[in-house]
């Protein structure tokens, strides 16, 4: 037994009981208080769940260092995939609310995602799962095994903004095919689409986004600073008045870092 260290190899205060018995209290809250299928309305509503989904997060991620949590989680599988899921659209709508106000309205909201990214599934499992869909199809089991693509996507902070691309893969795949030469082949044709339009949509020279796309892919990051950006920019006088050069290159940065993070390890 890990007894007396967490995951981390830091020794523990308390024993496994005390934190199992915390984190069933918290679960019983948790079923109580937000059932699944009821929608959670209202700020003070919303910031308690988080506040409570949170701890249960933590308390798993003691919990797992123990030998006795095995089989012990309470939640099956699917529901507390669910509950992640609904964490992960307060997460971002809390976050879409602190970058429309242009600062930290939510500093007493505190995101446990860190802990959630520990043990997220990765498009690896995915493929896995879509290799038995393509197999049960006609079955019966496929309409199951479809769900439980689409809870895991979902209730994954790295595949939410690639779920419509996972979705439409799950489409598009044949009963013979090979899963993973067929993604790759997939994701390369998307990707392409994708830039071609966003560099049509702001007028970028197309030979230098390629190549500075390229580039970030191939260094694990946008560069931010430095010339690079401003060779894909279209030209513009920067002593004429209002021409936005500042606002343009923002623009610009924003779109290709959300490109860049839909398609980063995907293929």
């Amino acid at each position: 037994m890990a007894g007396n260290k967490d995951a981390k190899g830091i020794v523990l205060l308390r024993p496994y009981g005390e934190y199992y018995g915390e984190y069933q209290k918290k679960i019983s809250e948790l079923t109580a208080s937000f059932p699944l299928g009821v929608a959670i309305t209202g700020e003070t509503a919303q910031k308690a769940f988080i506040k409570l989904f949170g701890a249960i997060l933590r308390l798993r991620n003691i919990l797992t260092s123990f030998d006795d949590f095995a089989g012990q989680e309470i939640l099956s599988e699917r529901d507390f995939q669910d509950y992640q899921s609904i964490y992960l659209n307060l997460y971002a709508g809390f976050r879409s609310a602190s970058e429309a106000e242009k600062e930290r309205i939510n500093e007493d909201v505190v995101f446990e995602i860190e802990l959630i990214k520990q043990v997220e599934i990765n498009v690896d499992y995915i493929l896995l799962l879509v290799e038995r869909y393509i197999k049960a199809k006609g079955t019966g089991a496929d309409k199951e095994i479809r769900a439980t693509i689409e809870r895991a996507v979902s209730a994954s902070p790295s595949l939410r903004n690639k779920k419509d691309l996972i979705e439409q893969f799950v489409d598009s795949v044949s009963t013979t095919a090979k899963v993973d030469a067929e993604w790759v082949s997939f994701i390369r044709v998307k990707k392409t689409e994708e830039l071609d339009r966003l560099i049509a949509e702001e007028g970028l020279n197309a030979e230098e986004t390629k190549a500075f796309v390229d580039n970030a892919f191939r260094d694990g990051t946008i560069p931010v600073t430095g010339t690079a950006i401003t060779k894909i920019l279209p030209p513009v006088s920067r002593f004429a008045k209002n021409n936005n050069h500042a606002e343009k290159k923002r623009t610009v940065l924003d779109k290709l870092a959300a490109f860049f993070e839909r398609y980063f390890g995907l293929a």
